[in-house]
């Protein structure tokens, strides 16, 4: 009789930890290809009353990836968000995907970058992964020549409806030239000279929220975190872009004074990373006033 009961507490044992393994690996497969969409609705009292409404959608850290062929099921999301603008927050291609290099990755960029242009206007920063690979220059050129996005190294383009205007500024990655301007002196001179109603700032890295707000930035646009790849209860992600545990600020809105940081979890891996409780994302943000 002890047998009997050892045998079937065995059993059930092997039949729990089967289901617990199955279950695990389609959270695993969805994690790494459901892609989602997830709004935000953020309120101003500075917001100029034409852009009550104004719909931005975030895209970042695509890192070469296709969801659907030629990014079909990308494309198809972003259409039902009905942005006003596309911001693409860096990292559209990675600097070392095994079986996958820069070159197949451009190919990709260069098929989904002409999809969205379609939809909204794109306005891009880099990310520190376009900067370590080794074609940059090819990726620059084909942005800056081919397509009709507005590329903000450091720069900014003033957006108007109607009579109203805000100021959407681009912050290039450190990881670009040397001699560029700092993050601060960029922000500094841009609220000098254009005295802006209203200012979003665009930058791939995640950790600039207490410079910008300190500065007066209204809206920050960021990725780079990848959501901290697992996603356990009560945290903010498990592992940083650095490698540290329990990262901070990897998805979702932070708020310090009256900046708003929109951080979103991206699109792609890095390094054959997985994902965990953690789906690639699109972030559709509305302003209102």
């Amino acid at each position: 009789m002890k047998n009997k009961k050892r045998i079937g507490c065995l059993g059930v044992f092997l039949i729990t930890l089967l289901l617990v393994i199955v279950i695990g690996i389609v959270i695993l497969i969805d994690s790494n290809t459901r892609l989602v969409t997830t709004e935000y609705k953020l309120r101003y009292d500075n917001l100029p009353a034409a852009f009550d409404g104004y719909r931005i959608v975030l895209l970042a850290d695509l890192h070469g990836a296709e969801h659907g062929e030629k990014n079909e099921k990308l494309i198809e999301q972003v259409k039902k968000a009905k942005p006003d603008i596309i911001a693409v927050a860096g990292d559209l291609l990675d600097r070392y995907q095994p079986g996958h290099n820069e070159m197949n990755q451009l190919k990709v960029i260069y098929t989904l970058i002409p999809q969205l242009t379609e939809i909204a206007p794109v306005y891009y920063v880099t990310g520190n992964h376009e900067w370590d690979s080794g074609v940059v220059r090819n990726l620059m050129d084909f942005l800056n020549e081919q397509t009709g996005v507005y590329v903000l190294q450091n720069n900014y383009k003033r957006l108007t409806k109607g009579s109203d205007s805000i100021i959407l500024a681009g912050i290039d990655d450190p990881g670009g030239p040397a001699d560029m301007i700092k993050p601060r002196d960029f922000i500094e001179k841009i609220i000098n000279t254009e005295a802006p109603d209203f200012l979003a700032v665009m930058v791939h890295r995640n950790y600039n929220l207490q410079m910008l707000s300190g500065l007066g930035v209204n809206l920050v646009l960021s990725g780079h975190a990848h959501g901290g790849m697992i996603r356990l209860p009560f945290t903010d992600g498990l592992i940083g872009p650095s490698h540290e545990m329990f990262p901070t600020h990897t998805s979702g809105v932070y708020k310090q004074g009256g900046t708003n940081m929109v951080v979103t979890r991206g699109l792609g891996n890095h390094l054959g990373w997985t994902r965990f409780l953690n789906n690639p994302q699109i972030v559709v943000v509305e302003l209102g006033s």
